[in-house]
């Protein structure tokens, strides 16, 4: 087993570390790394991006600077803008610029420009001093040291909102060291000047000290933040490390190194006890382990090629140089136990099984109650890593770092690196749901693919996915928005079949018109009156409206919006449309609505008159005139006899003034709203009944002749249980009614007579109904006798 721990190298008795080879570097570099700029991405990405710098004093003018971002394979092209200070990748693989002016420059894996955004005036003024690229759970940040001695950050250049941070008092000169650290979901800065720490924060300046910090320091040279931005390493002239957490307040161990002019970088195994920082000057590399419980550190020496980078990764450090491309970390405690002397580790065991079995998967099967679902999965992820760490593909990812970055997440990255059917590969083999697999790829890729058109790519995503279940063509349709093929995102949503997923993002396509009909096609009217608003908010008022005249069912559906919420807005429809019934309509409803002096009103009616002439509508005009004269007069009505005569209806109006005694108004009412004379009959029946003004209902009964007849007089006096006045014009009633008549007053010996004399059957039945017991049992007899009779005859 010497092979497999020939590399270990043992800190203490608790601990082991190793440095191993991950890439033979085949890149043709022209200067040293320590001339340029260089930035790696952490999780394995970009291996480098170095930028030749010219502009030093030392170089020629004419020599053109040259932007290289290295992986798999090189990627070279001029560059055009200004000096840049300082270079970064962001969590989303974008290359960060930050150029002497202020201007921040934004690059994809592949060197297409994706955006500009400048850190200020206030920068641009004063230059750019200094740089760095940080990041934070709310994504990735630039933070700037100007020509001035101040700070400016963004914690997120996603959404940016710069941070103009509070000025170090007497700072004179640019500061010996800095970085950015992220406490309590803010970011800082915290600089040394001289022996002096200050940490600024958004309102206030605070000089620091670090917790037991040993006396003497009379500079503090380098910073070092570890890769959770939860511990710090500080540097001091004397050789002197400082190893504690980034709030200062707490000192996990010190050491002195007696070196003057090291690079630090933090190096930890996620859930390790012991916390490690990788010092390295000239050809040599030192890491310095904190014992559990103890104030000091031990030390492990490394050889190092003199011209090289180092990268802090989650679980470790990479080692760039011009041949080759390393990592260090900590040896996990699994491994351990594995190759450790005399170890019945299960995991020992098994590898000890591999000598005389050809597979380690043959072994398992020997151990009694295994659950084979993590030793499939950890074959899988062991297979996934081993294909992404191929020299071609170049993403030397560990365990710990796949873990924390989640398989969709290295997906998207396949993706960047246009490594399209390795992704689809991974997911099919690790059977992962289209929503998370093909689809996501799909929508990251294909769609960048400038060179097909739209029609092509739409109908090949659609061949791949077809109908599968949780596959969500509005999600690929807005990652080709993204890209700027808006025609593309159109051709992918006619395949959406949920319209509550197209209409949202053909809105913000600006395709509303087409939004709108795609909501009017889903029959959802909540989704129509949605993009309704939308329109109404984007599109001047003639061209809504116009909009709305080629969609009927919206306009309705406005129109019903508008009935409850836009009174005006609904009158300005009824004009464009020339409307004139429906303006007509409205202004009746609103001369009741909103108007409360009578000439408003009015003159409301009067308007709707003239709008119902305009529809050919006469019988409405008319009507609309007559309640005109009906207000006119009730107002009149109200200040010569007072009470309440407004807003009655002509009946009523008529009514309200017989009950008052004003029988010759009323009449003349009747006769100027030409009222037939059976209506006014009947209302002052009712009336005069309701009274009990029996006299005055006998001298009406006798004016003239009753065009109603007599027998409502005898019914409206039974109601009023009137027996007696009842009587007085059952006589008067015609023949045809009569027998109801008697009835009705409780005489049912004389109804009989009338029924027998009119020979009539249906009279004969009806009266011998009304027969009870032995009071008509003389009648019931009677009538018998007159039908026996008449079925002789």
């Amino acid at each position: 087993m010497d092979c497999y721990t020939a590399n270990w190298n043992p800190l203490g008795d608790s601990a082991f570390y190793r440095k191993y080879e991950l890439y033979s570097m085949d890149w043709d570099l022209k200067e040293e790394l320590r001339d340029c700029l260089v930035a790696a991405a952490p999780y394995g990405g970009p291996l480098v991006s170095l930028l030749r710098k010219p502009w030093r004093k030392e170089k020629a003018a004419s020599v053109t600077a040259v932007l290289e971002i290295y992986s798999a394979s090189a990627c070279l092209w001029p560059w055009k803008s200004g000096p840049v200070v300082s270079l970064g990748w962001s969590a989303e693989e974008e290359l960060l610029c930050v150029q002497e002016d202020g201007g921040v420059l934004v690059y994809g894996l592949h060197g297409d420009f994706r955006r500009h955004f400048s850190m200020g005036n206030e920068v641009l003024q004063n230059r750019v001093l200094d740089a760095r690229i940080f990041h934070t759970e709310f994504g990735s940040g630039v933070a700037i040291l100007t020509g001035a001695h101040r700070f400016t950050l963004s914690a997120n250049v996603s959404d940016l909102k710069l941070r103009r941070m509070p000025e170090v008092p007497g700072l004179q000169g640019a500061p010996t060291c800095w970085t950015a650290l992220c406490q309590d979901r803010v970011a800082h800065i915290l600089l040394a000047v001289g022996p002096d720490l200050y940490l600024l924060d958004q309102s206030a300046c605070s000089a620091v000290t670090p917790f037991g910090l040993a006396p003497g320091v009379s500079s503090f040279l380098q910073m070092a933040v570890s890769f959770t931005y939860r511990h710090l390493a500080l540097f001091t002239d004397t050789g002197y490390i400082w190893m504690g957490t980034a709030s200062l307040k707490e000192k996990l161990c010190e050491f002195n190194c007696n070196i003057r002019a090291p690079r630090s970088r933090w190096c930890s195994r996620p859930r390790s006890k012991e916390r490690a920082v990788v010092v390295a000057w000239e050809r040599r590399l030192m890491v310095g382990v904190m014992r559990p419980r103890a104030s000091s550190i031990l030390g492990g020496l490394f050889v190092l090629d003199e011209d090289s980078y180092l990268v802090p990764e989650l679980d470790g450090v990479r080692i760039f140089s011009r041949s080759t491309h390393e990592f260090l970390h900590e040896v996990p405690v699994a491994s351990e136990e594995i190759f450790k002397i005399a170890s019945m580790a299960p995991g020992a065991l098994l590898l000890e099984a591999q000598k005389e079995y050809e597979a380690a998967s043959f072994g398992k099967c020997f151990l009694d109650r295994f659950p084979p679902d993590s030793f499939v999965r950890m074959c899988q992820d062991l297979r996934v890593l081993n294909a992404i760490r191929d020299y071609h593909i170049g993403i030397p990812l560990t365990y710990s770092q796949y873990k924390q970055l989640t398989i969709q997440v290295l997906l998207d990255r396949l993706v960047l690196r246009r490594l399209y059917p390795l992704a689809i590969q991974i997911c099919e083999y690790l059977r992962l749901p289209e929503v998370q697999g093909v689809s996501r790829i799909l929508a990251h890729g294909p769609v960048q693919q400038k060179d097909v058109s739209d029609e092509d790519v739409a109908r090949a995503i659609n061949q791949k996915l077809g109908d599968t279940p949780g596959v969500s063509y509005s999600d690929i349709a807005a990652r080709a928005y993204g890209c700027g093929r808006t025609e593309l995102a159109i051709k992918l949503l006619e395949y959406e079949p949920r319209s509550g997923e197209q209409v949202p993002l053909l809105l913000k396509m600006k395709r509303s018109k087409l939004a709108l009909s795609k909501a009017i096609e889903s029959g959802d009217t909540d989704l129509v009156f949605t993009v309704l608003l939308h329109l109404k908010n984007e599109l001047n008022r003639g061209d809504f409206f116009m909009t709305l005249r080629n969609q009927p069912m919206a306009l309705s559906l406005y129109r019903q919006f508008c009935k409850h919420q836009e009174l005006e807005t609904l009158k300005d429809l009824y004009n464009q449309d020339d409307n004139h019934q429906e303006l007509g309509s409205f202004h009746i409803r609103a001369s009741y609505a909103a108007e409360e002096r009578i000439e408003g009103r009015v003159a409301a009616l009067q308007t709707a008159a003239d709008a119902f002439y305009k529809a050919k509508n006469e019988f409405a005009a008319k009507a609309t005139e007559d309640q005109m004269r009906l207000l006119r007069l009730q107002r009149r009505l109200e200040d010569e006899l007072g009470g309440r005569f407004l807003d009655l209806s002509l009946h009523d109006t008529v009514t309200t003034l017989i009950l008052g005694g004003h029988n010759k108004r009323a009449e003349q009412l009747a006769r100027d709203f030409r009222i037939p004379d059976k209506r006014l009959w009947w209302l002052k029946l009712t009336a005069l009944a309701d009274l009990e003004d029996w006299e005055e209902l006998e001298k009406f009964s006798k004016s003239k002749k009753s065009p109603i007849g007599y027998l409502p007089f005898v019914e409206i006096c039974m109601k009023q249980h009137n027996k007696y006045e009842a009587k007085k014009y059952a006589s008067r009633v015609g023949p045809e009614q009569k027998v109801k008549a008697l009835l009705l007053v409780g005489d049912v010996a004389q109804a009989a007579d009338v029924a027998i004399e009119h020979r009539n059957e249906a009279e004969l039945s009806l009266v011998l109904s009304h027969c009870t017991g032995a009071t008509d049992g003389a009648t019931a007899d009677k009538i018998q006798r007159a039908r026996a009779q008449a079925q002789k005859k």
